[in-house]
């Protein structure tokens, strides 16, 4: 095993550096604690650890970047023991590195059991910086705080953002040019409906649906069905179907379970609860409470769901016509999601789809076509009321074309098109 690992280190220093997109992630170099990055599969946590290399050669010595990824063919079934072998077979091929800080980048080290007990180990008693990626859900942040004890940040990766679709494409964003301005939109008309899997990206329309389905087959099979070994699959497809197709909507387990049994599903209200927090687990799926004052209010109320990229929403559709709008709120989430850990809807007379708490709290209605007088005076007094109940000034409605800024009842509302919002944000 020590030769393997020398191999694979070896051909990772004779190789080139790889050719990556920035992407708009923060991740420290060098911290004392371990990086972890996590997502769902395929989001570009490998190609974020290519660019936190790149950046790294710069100021280091490239013999002092080790890149491991774990789901080469030839590490399959390595165990713990097996793992001790690679810092070893590191300092027999440069002695003179122990003396020095090295740099470990362990990609999908979750399929290794127990993967957690050799980094805790090497973090304490080598002089070396650690970034681990993972997908599967054993690679959760609540068992990463658990597993490694405080020492570790973790990073939530998301599919790419607009902003950095638009680096992807080249795309050059001057919001003072009316020329770049038509390429942006036109680059959105894509996004919005291809979602930000970078590997879907110039292909066509059959290619992305294979891209898309393949994907959803790693999480079902490798990420739930073999982790948790669950028997009743036709349910989880099931339930897959339904969340992805129903962005947007809210959904009350009770409803579903009633529905459920109706159609002749052997299940328990218990199973679905878990089965959808297996689902959020594996990144595939979000759901937003409603903002209560108590946690007991918020549990009693159902739950908005959203997909992890519009794609998924653009495989299970037979038809986008009628959901333009879940489109358009799905992106608004994600990159809300984003950045906040806490996303919220606030239900009163009328419901606002967003509410982000904090400092600057924020409320945000979304609508693709206000021109018409019901929606429009729905969307804005929705927010006014929620405005006045948060004590909040000012709130955003997300919209297709309207770009301006109106005043009603002493408050601000900011009407401004997606495509623009999502740079603004």
């Amino acid at each position: 095993m020590k030769a393997l690992f020398q191999r694979l280190i070896t051909d990772f220093h004779e190789s080139k550096p790889k050719t990556v997109v920035p992407r708009d992630y923060k991740i420290p170099l060098d911290s004392q604690k371990i990086i972890s990055l996590i997502g769902v599969r395929r989001c570009g946590k490998t190609h974020l650890c290519y660019a936190l290399i790149n950046e790294l050669r710069k100021t280091v010595d490239p013999l002092n970047l080790i890149y491991l990824n774990f789901e080469d063919d030839r590490l399959f079934d390595i165990t713990l023991a097996d793992l001790d072998h690679l810092m070893e077979g590191y300092y027999a091929l440069y002695p003179d590195k122990r003396d020095e800080r090295v740099y470990l980048f362990l990609d999908e080290v979750q399929n290794i059991p127990q993967w957690e007990r050799y980094i805790r180990r090497i973090h304490d008693t080598l002089n070396v910086r650690i970034f681990v990626t993972g997908s599967s859900l054993r690679l959760l942040s609540k068992e990463i705080a658990t597993s490694l004890r405080g020492r570790t940040l973790s990073y939530e990766i998301f599919p790419f953002s607009f902003a950095e679709y638009l680096r992807f494409h080249q795309v050059e964003v001057n919001l003072n040019s009316s020329k770049s301005i038509s390429y942006i939109e036109h680059a959105f008309a894509k996004y919005l409906t291809q979602g930000g899997f970078a590997e879907t990206f110039e292909q066509d329309e059959d290619i992305q649906q294979r891209i898309w389905r393949d994907y959803l087959d790693l999480i079902i099979y490798r990420d739930l069905i073999e982790r948790y070994d669950i028997k009743n699959t036709h349910l989880l497809r099931h339930l897959i179907k339904y969340s992805l197709s129903n962005i947007g909507t809210l959904v009350s387990i009770n409803k579903l379970f009633n529905e459920y049994k109706g159609r002749g599903h052997k299940l328990s209200k218990d199973t679905l609860y878990q089965y959808f927090g297996y689902l959020e687990d594996a990144y595939a799926m979000f759901s937003v409470p409603i903002f209560r004052n108590s946690v007991q209010e918020e549990q009693r109320n159902p739950k908005k769901i959203y997909a992890i990229d519009n794609g998924f929403k653009t495989l299970l559709n037979t038809s986008l016509s009628d959901d333009l709008s879940k489109l358009y709120e799905n992106l608004v989430f994600l990159q809300l999601r984003r950045n906040h850990r806490e996303v919220y809807y606030y239900k009163g007379v009328q419901e606002v789809d967003f509410y982000v708490p904090g400092k600057q709290a924020r409320l945000i209605n979304v609508s693709v076509n206000i021109e018409g007088a019901k929606t429009f005076d729905r969307e804005i007094n929705g927010l006014v009321e929620g405005m006045k109940y948060m004590k909040l000034d000012s709130a955003e409605l997300v919209t297709q074309h309207r770009d301006e800024q109106i005043e009603v009842d002493g408050k601000c509302i900011n009407l401004i098109p997606l495509w623009r919002w999502l740079l603004a944000d």
